[in-house]
């Protein structure tokens, strides 16, 4: 498996766990999916750079 896949696997698992449907994280707003946005970003930049 390469760098990209594994960054790939742990951002789906990130955005799944940041969804809010389960009531312990409905009161959370907008924060998990701001910062998984965040490092989205980050990585898509990194891809496209040839850094990953």
């Amino acid at each position: 498996m390469t760098v990209s896949t594994i960054l790939l696997v742990i951002l789906i698992l990130l955005l799944v766990g940041a969804l809010p449907t389960w009531p312990h994280s409905a009161g959370w707003g907008y924060r998990p999916s701001g910062l998984i946005g965040l490092v989205l970003v980050v990585v898509l930049i990194l891809l496209l750079m040839g850094a990953i």
